[in-house]
Order: structure tokens, then C-alpha cells, then sequence
């Protein structure tokens, strides 16, 4: 099998994951358990949480697998106490 990967981000939330299969001759020692397509083109759209990094995401593929990284936003530190100094009116 011969794969073409496409990865795209479209209205700043959604991770288009798209690509083509080709055929070719199957090794007979190669077993394949289930398969989504034998050959054709494909297209998937995910809408990423809020607190998704789009800055950071990776992708690679290896062995004819796609992997994708989506790093999240850490969440804010909560505020911390501020100390404010008490005068009195006495001199």
C-alpha cells in the first residue's frame, strides 16, 4: 500500500485528516486484521477542545500509521494571595 497524508486545521477548531490509498501487490506473509479501505481517498474532521494547542501539533507516520499529537493549553495558576499592609491612625 502506498499512502498520501493530509493534515490541515480549517476555522481554527477543526483537524482535517485526509489522504489516499493506492493499491499494490500484497505480500502473502503480510496478514491484515481489519481495514477501513482498500484503496480511494478518505477524509476525517475532528473538532479539537478548547484548550488545544494549535501551535503544537505534530504528525508522522510510520509503517503506514498516522500518528497525530494535539498538546493542551495548561491551565492557568490560580492567584495567590496578595498582603496588604494595615495602617492605623495613630501617630
Amino acid at each position: 500500500m502506498k499512502f498520501q497524508h493530509m493534515v490541515q486545521m480549517e476555522n481554527d477548531n477543526v483537524l482535517v485528516i485526509g489522504g489516499t490509498r493506492k493499491r499494490e501487490e500484497t505480500d502473502p506473509q503480510v496478514k491484515c486484521i481489519r481495514m477501513e479501505r482498500n484503496s480511494g481517498t478518505f477524509m476525517r474532521k475532528f473538532t479539537l477542545p478548547q484548550n488545544s494547542n494549535l501551535d503544537k501539533i505534530t504528525a508522522s507516520c510510520v509503517d503506514g500509521v498516522l500518528t497525530l499529537i494535539v498538546a493542551k493549553i495548561p491551565p492557568p495558576e490560580p492567584a495567590k494571595p496578595r498582603t496588604i499592609e494595615v495602617t492605623t491612625g495613630r501617630n
